[in-house]
């Protein structure tokens, strides 16, 4: 089941315009919590984090795209 979740995120992933679109609507309601809301639960916060986190890296990924699993130095 983890090896599908994977397969499904990198290929979310692959396409650039949609991850950084996802990514700034993830971005957006988070900073509003950590910035401006009035949120006195320590969970809401916490939550923000994570989904502020995840909207960023999807957006940066979108952004310059994805780096190979590893290079070949050979000649």
């Amino acid at each position: 089941m983890l090896r599908r979740l994977r397969g499904a995120i990198l290929r979310f992933v692959r396409r650039r315009g949609v991850a950084m679109i996802v990514g700034a609507l993830l971005v957006a309601p988070a900073a509003w919590i950590e910035f401006g809301g009035r949120a006195d639960a320590w969970w809401l916060d916490g939550l923000a984090l994570v989904v502020g986190a995840t909207g960023l890296a999807l957006f940066w990924t979108g952004l310059v795209g994805v780096a190979p699993d590893w290079t070949d130095d050979e000649p």
